[in-house]
């Protein structure tokens, strides 16, 4: 802990990577990561989660897709960000060039208060028409309703299919967040944080391969590990 301190210190310039596992301590559960809900288990449908949360599935059979996005929807509704997304958005208030790079669709770093974020998948949230250019957000649209949401909901204004506004399996990246992300690409970051992430997704190493070319720090906090890139691992003992 002492040593990831100094290397806090001593940092210019700092990127947290951020997966399911750092919203963990907020109630949500994991999906496909280590002791995730569908680790090596199928659907009540006897799909993989990925095939069950994906556009062709939402496209063939929105009623299932919309099964398990109301599943996570409902467990971040219930659900508020925790002491780590606190602690990132005070590091990068301390540290202004610090960024925050996250996977997760719950919109916890924003509510935290980091402001230099990349929501690389986009947010649960927010909702739009497939048909229309009708927008809303979950609470307006489960405000709207005066008896128990049928899935899939339907658009108000013309009868479309509404979905949420973030990357199904299946998609490329949906992030509105482009140009931001070609900025990050660009940083060099001399501290990198990797909390809660598999390693599943190939374009996060990138900056990682950059880090250890240059020999800057990487911690990681994670059950997990990156063993494709050939770290070394250090273990508490």
């Amino acid at each position: 802990m002492s040593a990831v301190a100094d290397c806090i210190l001593q940092a210019d310039s700092i990127l947290f990577i951020g997966g399911a596992g750092l919203s963990a301590d907020s109630g949500l559960p994991t999906y496909r990561g280590v002791g995730g809900v569908f680790e090596g288990v199928l659907t009540q449908e006897g799909i993989p989660i990925e095939e069950a949360m994906s556009n062709n599935m939402l496209q063939t059979r929105p009623e299932v897709a919309w099964k398990y996005l109301w599943q996570i929807g409902e467990a971040c509704y219930k659900a508020k960000f925790n002491r780590a997304h606190q602690v990132i958005a005070q590091i990068e208030a301390w540290k202004p060039n610090t960024w925050v790079w996250t996977l997760n669709v719950d919109g916890f770093e924003r509510a935290a208060g980091s402001k230099n974020l990349i929501e690389i998948h986009g947010q649960l949230s927010e909702l739009y028409c497939v048909d229309c250019s009708y927008k809303t957000t979950a609470e307006e649209l489960l405000a709207g309703y005066s008896k128990p949401m049928e899935l899939p909901p339907i658009c108000p204004a013309c009868g479309g299919l509404i979905r949420p506004d973030m990357e199904l399996f299946g998609e490329d990246h949906m992030s509105s967040s482009e140009e931001t992300f070609k900025i990050v690409e660009n940083i060099s970051f001399d501290l990198i944080f990797l909390i809660g992430i598999s390693r599943d997704y190939p374009y996060i190493t990138k900056p990682l391969y950059r880090a250890k070319r240059l020999n800057f720090p990487i911690v990681e906090i994670n059950p997990d590990w990156l063993e494709l890139l050939g770290f070394k691992r250090f273990q508490r003992t």
